[in-house]
């Protein structure tokens, strides 16, 4: 996982709490309090110990889902369950992608094919995913059901694809690809693609500011892409005048643009399902602390969630909480 950190300038916000209804898990109406926030902790740096936490919607009452030791961070969720990759029981950061639920009893191993570290997605309803597996094992992404079997491969056809995300109801993907095998190889030259599931038709979404320097050969030009479910675009991190902020990029790549101001670095990120909100990653150039906060998309309202008891805090995504 690379790191950003975040120094933050704690913005005054009001936090409409019971206006938020959604319809969402098993066609009932959801409120905000029927949400938790799950998001990647360092818990113990000289072991090299990161833990899923969720911590409720207004920031209150966070808690270690997770508790397992090593490597676990959660790249997806949906409705109420959580998707992890960890490395128990086997090699350090050998991954495998697992479930559990909010509670994060009895984690259930989905599949026994290594991943590599990356994002994933799913697709008709929870019931298949997309993932990328070791470079041991393929450089193509898998598509696989919740029993860990395959049931197809893409080949992107770029030397570099990771971070995939399915958008058009599933039929096409969109990922952070490029040119070269890794970001030291002159030509990378990182970008979002979007490709059809038989591997056809892959454009270039995203084109990074030529006379732009400040990413330099490390920083994400294009992060992980997310989808905003009702404004039908796909949302990114990159660094661009010295600062990371969000973006959009349409599907047919036209139109980008920025979509915050936020006086902070803006990372890892994810949309509620119903688009209202957005939560992100945030952090400052000293890479002294990383912290979560929440925004209301049509507002633009913005409250800082954690505190720094932690100096890691990533990669937000929106759980559903359950009563079993």
């Amino acid at each position: 996982m690379v790191k950003y950190l975040i120094g933050i300038c704690c913005l005054g916000y009001a936090l409409a709490l019971t206006n938020c209804k959604i319809k969402g898990h098993q066609d009932t109406e959801l409120t905000a309090s029927d949400y938790v926030i799950a998001y990647n902790v360092l818990f113990e740096e000289q072991n090299s110990n990161y833990e899923v936490f969720t911590m409720n919607f207004d920031g209150s009452n966070p808690q270690n889902l997770t508790t397992l030791g090593g490597v676990e961070w959660t790249y997806n969720s949906y409705q109420d369950k959580l998707y992890f990759i960890s490395d128990k029981d086997t090699c350090h950061r050998c991954f495998f992608l697992y479930e559990t639920d909010y509670h994060g009893k009895a984690p259930r191993k989905i599949s026994a094919t290594q991943l590599e570290d990356s994002w994933i997605s799913t697709r008709k309803n929870g019931k298949e995913f997309i993932v990328k597996p070791s470079l041991k094992i393929d450089s193509a992404f898998h598509i696989i059901n919740t029993k860990g079997q395959l049931i197809s491969r893409l080949e992107t056809g770029l030397a570099f694809s990771a971070d995939p995300l399915f958008v058009n109801e599933g039929q096409q993907v969109v990922f952070r690809g490029g040119f070269t095998k890794n970001r030291l190889i002159p030509g990378f030259n990182e970008a979002l693609f979007i490709i059809d599931l038989d591997g056809e038709n892959r454009r270039q979404l995203t084109h990074y500011p030529e006379r732009d320097t400040t990413a330099g050969p490390f920083a994400y030009r294009a992060g992980t892409p997310k989808w905003h479910p009702t404004e039908n675009f796909v949302s990114f991190h990159s660094k661009q005048n010295g600062k990371y902020s969000l973006y959009g990029v349409t599907l047919d790549g036209k139109q980008q643009w920025k979509l915050t101001n936020i006086n902070t670095n803006e990372g890892w990120h994810e949309w509620r399902p119903d688009g209202k909100w957005l939560v992100i990653e945030l952090f400052d150039d000293a890479q002294s602390q990383f912290h979560i906060g929440l925004m209301n998309w049509k507002t633009k309202e913005f409250k800082i969630l954690t505190d720094s008891f932690y100096i890691y805090q990533q990669a937000p995504n929106f759980l559903i909480k359950t009563t079993q």
